[in-house]
C-alpha cells in the first residue's frame, strides 16, 4: 500500500480518493504530522506551500513524485529531487480562472474603497465616511498586464467585459497572439507610462525581481492601481509604499509578497515595513495568497496532482512533469 503526504488542505473528493487508495500523513491540522517523522515510508508528496529542500527529498528513499497542487516550483528543489529520480509534476491551467477573477476583485475593491468603508461602518461612521468614499468606475479605464500567459489572457476577456482597454506587455508573445483578446502589445515602458490599472504576471527571475520599483512607479500616471498576484518578489514593496504615501499609486493590492521566498507559509513578519502599514493605509490591501483558492481550483488541482502522482508510482512519465528522471535514478 503506497504511502501519501499531503502538506496543506486540499480539496476533500481529492483527500478521500488518497484514503481510498494507499496511507495518508496530512501536515497540517489539529493532528499534523510533521513530514520528519514519516520520510522513511512516503512514496508521494502532494504539495502546497510547504518547503521541499534538497535535505527532505534526501531522506526519503522510497520517494516517487513531488506533485506540486499549483503552478509554481519555487518551493521545490528541482535538482535534487532530479539527483534522486523524483519526479516534479504541476498543475497547469488549474487555478487560473480563480487567479483572473481575483485580480478583479482586487481592482473593484480599490476602485470602490469597500476596505475603507467596512472599516468606517464597522467603527459606526456610517454617515460621517460616505461623503469622502467616492470612487472611479473601471469602465474606460486602461488596464495593463505584465506577462501573458493562461492567467493574463482570462483577465483580459474579463477587461473587455468591463469596457476597459487592455495593453500587454510580454517579450515572449506574438502581437497577433494579443490581439485575438482584443489587446495590444506594447514595450514595458509604455504599458507602465499608458494604464490606469497594472497587473502582474509574470514569472519571477533574474531579471524580473522588482521590476516594479521605485523608477516603475515614478513613470505610472498619478493614481495608477498595482495588482500583484504572481509572484512577491516582482515588487518594491517599501517603492511601493512609498508611492501609495506620495499618492503617485492610488492603491496597491498584493496577494503574495517578498517574504515568501523565506517563508511560504507566513511571510508577514519578513516584510515588517508593510506589516506596520496595513492599518495605516487604507488604499493598501494584502490577501494571504489566496488568488487561485476556489472550491473549483482546488478540486481541479488536486485532481491533476492526483493523476500525476498515479503515473508515476505506476512507472509511467508522469504528465506535466518539470524535471526528467532517467530510469536508473
Amino acid at each position: 500500500m503506497p504511502s501519501f503526504y499531503v502538506s496543506d488542505p486540499i480539496h476533500p473528493q481529492v483527500l478521500d480518493t488518497l484514503h481510498e487508495r494507499g496511507e495518508v500523513h496530512l501536515g497540517y491540522g489539529p493532528t499534523a504530522t510533521p513530514y520528519a517523522a514519516v520520510q522513511s515510508r512516503v512514496d508521494a508528496v502532494m504539495l502546497r506551500a510547504e518547503r521541499f529542500t534538497a535535505d527532505k527529498i534526501q531522506a526519503s528513499p522510497r520517494l516517487k513524485i513531488i506533485a506540486r497542487h499549483g503552478v509554481g516550483t519555487d518551493n521545490v528543489d528541482i535538482q535534487a529531487a532530479t539527483d534522486a529520480g523524483v519526479w516534479v509534476t504541476v498543475t497547469p491551467g488549474s487555478n487560473a480562472r480563480s487567479v483572473a477573477e481575483h485580480v478583479f476583485a482586487l481592482a473593484l475593491a480599490l476602485a470602490r474603497r469597500v476596505p475603507a468603508a467596512t472599516a468606517g461602518t464597522a467603527a459606526g461612521q456610517w454617515a460621517a465616511i460616505k461623503p469622502v468614499l467616492t470612487g472611479i468606475e473601471l469602465h474606460g479605464r486602461t488596464l495593463g498586464l505584465l506577462g501573458f500567459g493562461r492567467i493574463a489572457s482570462l483577465t483580459a476577456g474579463i477587461a473587455r467585459g468591463f469596457g476597459m482597454p487592455v495593453l500587454v506587455s510580454d517579450p515572449y508573445v506574438a502581437p497577433d497572439t494579443v490581439e485575438q483578446y482584443g489587446a495590444r502589445l506594447v514595450p514595458l515602458d509604455d504599458l507602465i507610462a499608458q494604464c490606469d490599472v497594472l497587473s502582474l504576471h509574470a514569472p519571477l527571475t533574474a531579471a524580473t525581481e522588482h521590476i516594479i520599483d521605485a523608477a516603475a512607479i515614478a513613470r505610472m500616471r498619478p493614481g495608477t492601481v498595482l495588482i500583484n498576484t504572481a509572484r512577491g518578489g516582482l515588487v518594491d514593496e517599501t517603492a511601493v509604499l512609498a508611492g501609495l504615501e506620495s499618492g503617485r499609486l492610488g492603491g496597491a493590492a498584493l496577494d503574495v509578497l517578498d517574504g515568501e521566498s523565506t517563508d511560504m507559509q507566513d511571510p508577514l513578519p519578513h516584510s515588517p515595513e508593510l506589516a506596520a502599514r496595513l492599518g495605516s493605509l487604507d488604499n493598501l490591501i494584502v490577501t494571504p495568497h489566496i488568488a487561485g483558492q476556489t472550491t473549483q481550483s482546488l478540486l481541479a488541482a488536486g485532481t491533476q496532482a492526483l493523476a500525476c502522482i498515479q503515473q508515476a508510482l505506476a512507472g509511467q512519465d508522469p504528465e506535466h512533469a518539470v524535471n526528467t528522471v532517467s530510469a536508473a535514478a
